[in-house]
């Protein structure tokens, strides 16, 4: 059985470009109404991973969340705007990334999402039991709303990565010290989060991209000039690595999703519908180098952590000692001293929580001379 994936030109972020684009869009995959019946609470889960102007391509952009908001409205739903990003002030990230002005114009809630409650995976699931937000399990219906970004630890974040979003503030940093040296391990978690939220549609812009040292602002926007669709967020992935010319073996969700039987992950059995991907295919696409993904016996940690591992540093010319990245640390491994940053690299977990959040992009992840050699 086939799993579909739609695509959908838009070369800019004009208001009435992206409401006709998005309109085709979901066309495609049936029609709004196939998603939302009226009455339904409607979560829109954007990527609002920290207070950053639209054009830096840190977040998804308010032209496409509000024409996702309109088509919802018109079908007589009733969205919602809600994320949990990683930088406290979600006033300031709301403003900053023009997702605060789209609710105030359509007149619909947007807010952070803070309360936890339990959900029951399943005891044939690694996770049996995960803490995700009450507004996301209680909401009728979930668009999941990604941007097409690279990622320091996860190499893409994309559909699946940004469902991460329902796991309250406090508690990713609880996965990262958890999972942050295995990202294997934490890209399972990240499949078991996707699946358990289940969203009913996912929505991808890809107008204008990053590439490079992302998910923060020490990435780099490319345009690419697309949106996509699918239900299932997987194969959305999958089809978006193949468009970017990533390395599957590289794509630690792809490789989990597999694994686990979750999702379509075999570019064979996934049906493109509207414009074709070859229209899209990027060359020289920036992803960044992230070294090995597990770490074998005890005895070598230490030496494959800091020799074949990717780590974070600061540019000190960017660096104006914000203190954000020693907030984030789950770890608490970066301290203040003499007018510079200091760390703790045997304990580091490598989660790049910091590069995330990082405001001037200082922050960046740092591959050491043998990494480099291998690589």
């Amino acid at each position: 059985m086939q799993t579909d994936v739609a695509l959908q030109a838009c070369a800019d972020y004009g208001p009435g470009r992206v409401r006709e684009s998005i309109a085709s869009l979901i066309g495609l995959m049936g029609g709004i109404d196939k998603f939302v019946t009226r009455g339904d609470s409607v979560l829109l889960k954007p990527n609002m991973l920290a207070p950053a102007t639209p054009e830096k391509a840190v977040t998804t952009h308010p032209a496409v969340v509000r024409a996702i908001a309109e088509l919802v409205l018109d079908a007589g739903g009733k969205p919602f705007i809600a994320d949990s990003p990683a930088v406290p002030g979600f006033a300031l990230t709301a403003k900053q990334t023009g997702l605060g002005e789209v609710a105030k114009q359509l007149g619909i809630p947007i807010f952070e999402l803070k309360e936890s409650t339990e959900f029951k995976v399943g005891d044939k699931r690694i996770f049996r039991m995960l803490e995700l937000s009450r507004h996301a399990l209680e909401a009728d219906r979930i668009i999941n709303l990604p941007k097409l970004k690279t990622h320091a630890q996860m190499y893409l974040t994309a559909g699946v990565k940004n469902t991460f979003g329902c796991v309250v503030g406090s508690r990713k940093a609880q996965w990262h010290f958890k999972a942050g040296t295995d990202r294997i391990f934490f890209a399972r978690m990240l499949v078991e989060v996707y699946h358990a939220v289940d969203p009913d549609l996912t929505i991808l812009d890809g107008i204008v991209a990053m590439e490079g040292d992302g998910p923060g602002t020490g990435g780099m926007p490319r345009h690419i000039g697309l949106l996509a669709a699918a239900t299932d967020a997987v194969a959305l992935d999958r089809t978006i690595l193949n468009i970017a010319g990533g390395e599957l073996h590289k794509f630690f969700i792809m490789l989990a999703a597999s694994e686990m039987g979750i999702g379509e992950t075999d570019l064979s059995r996934i049906r493109i519908l509207g414009d074709a991907a070859a229209g899209f295919k990027q060359k020289d696409f920036h992803f960044p180098k992230i070294g090995k993904a597990t770490f074998g016996p005890k005895i070598f940690h230490r030496f494959v952590l800091n020799n074949l591992t990717a780590k974070p540093a600061e540019d000190r010319k960017k660096c104006t000692l914000c203190n954000k990245c020693i907030e984030i640390c789950p770890t608490e491994i970066i301290a203040s001293k003499n007018g510079k940053l200091a760390f703790n690299y045997d304990k580091c977990i490598r989660c790049f929580c910091c590069v995330e959040v990082c405001p001037e992009g200082a922050m960046k992840p740092v591959s050491p001379l043998l990494l480099k050699i291998v690589s």
